[in-house]
């Protein structure tokens, strides 16, 4: 019996698929549970939109990323923090700080997850700093410490 699984089902199938499984494992445990339901042409079809939708959506947004991608490879972005005599901050400059500059500066909203330091900002200075915006899409831009005026 062909059903469309609405969840996912350990050792069956993901929500949205369509599997062939035993009339009794679809009748006596699937179904009943709302797990899936049986598979006619209207389900199939609209599976099958559903997943086209799902493909465009992040072909749209992988689109989207390699855009701003290319357009943030030659953005500076500068950062402000207390610091010594010597140039050594008190603190660190995280992924949140540079996020809020971004926002601040090129009114670009991007998670601080995104943003890959390879070890904390600790010195005044210019950084080059990469940010992942989507599968095999970075984006590299150069921040630069500034040193805080009272």
């Amino acid at each position: 019996m062909k059903v469309m699984l609405k969840q996912d089902v350990h050792g069956t199938g993901k929500a949205g698929d369509i599997v062939d499984v035993s009339d009794g494992y679809a009748n006596n445990f699937l179904i009943p549970r709302k797990l899936a339901i049986p598979a006619n042409a209207e389900t199939i079809n609209a599976a099958n939109i559903k997943k086209a939708a799902a493909k465009h959506r992040v072909e749209v947004q992988r689109r989207n990323a390699k855009a701003l991608a290319s357009n943030m490879s030659g953005y500076t972005v500068k950062v402000y923090a207390k610091c010594g005599d010597n140039g050594r901050l008190f603190g660190a400059i995280t992924g949140k700080e540079i996020a809020a500059a971004l926002s601040e500066q090129y009114d670009i909203s991007l998670d601080k997850k995104k943003i890959r330091l390879d070890e904390p900002i600790k010195a005044i200075g210019s950084y080059s700093v990469v940010a992942h915006m989507f599968e095999q899409t970075d984006a590299k831009f150069t921040v630069d410490v500034l040193p805080l005026e009272n």
